[in-house]
């Protein structure tokens, strides 16, 4: 199994945070600080905070520390926020979030991975999360209105639907793109019934998939 790259602790990585020139409150660093990065990372990985992506089950992917912090930055969450993720992964995003809002409605189209981040969110005492198992392709709107739509996915175009699913102001995190090359990270803020987009920086993020797993 490859280990990752350029190996450092969980100090090294919180001075990275306050030297990152990124927009971090102080709800959001007492979040960062609290959550403990190394209950969402896979046991036979060296490093939780060392750079570089880390594969987990399913075929998919956690983002490196500092693009899951940039991206946590991104969504500019507040205390009294509702917010909508699709694609749970590892579950470390999710445990940031919640730490910094109010409740967050999360969908994963993996059942194996909605219950390994289900456990970790347990082991760290994190209960205003709502986990479902969904493809999140359309949002969820049993629970819209959200201030934040946060996808770990990429779409060919800007999903306008999601429009509907925010508060006035509201704002969607999402890559625009074609699925097999980069993307453009983008947030979308609310403006009466339309978006208005701001590009944030390149990724290379899977194609939204529709359905769930049949197996996995």
């Amino acid at each position: 199994m490859t280990q990752p790259l350029a190996p450092r602790g969980r100090a090294e990585f919180l001075d990275w945070v306050d030297a990152s020139g990124l927009v971090i409150t102080e709800a959001m660093r007492e979040a960062i600080e609290v959550v403990q990065r190394d209950r969402f990372v896979p046991a036979y990985w060296g490093d939780p905070y060392g750079r570089g992506s880390i594969p987990i089950d399913c075929g998919e992917t956690m983002l490196d520390p500092e693009q899951a912090i940039r991206l946590f930055a991104a969504t500019e969450p507040e205390p009294h926020h509702r917010v909508l993720e699709v694609g749970t992964g590892s579950g470390y995003l999710t445990a940031l979030l919640a730490k910094s809002v109010l409740h967050v409605t999360s969908l994963e189209r993996y059942r194996r991975l909605l219950k390994s981040a289900e456990a970790a969110l347990q082991r760290s005492s994190i209960t205003n999360v709502s986990l479902f198992v969904a493809d999140g392709s359309e949002g969820y709107r049993d629970g819209a209105p959200y201030d934040r739509i946060v996808v770990h996915s990429a779409f060919p175009t800007v999903p306008r639907l999601f429009v509907d699913q925010l508060v006035a102001q509201g704002a969607l995190i999402c890559a625009i793109g074609p699925g097999d090359g980069e993307q453009m990270l983008v947030r979308m803020q609310k403006v009466g019934s339309r978006f208005e987009r701001q590009n944030l920086w390149p990724v290379r993020y899977q194609p939204i998939a529709f359905g769930t797993a049949e197996v996995l």
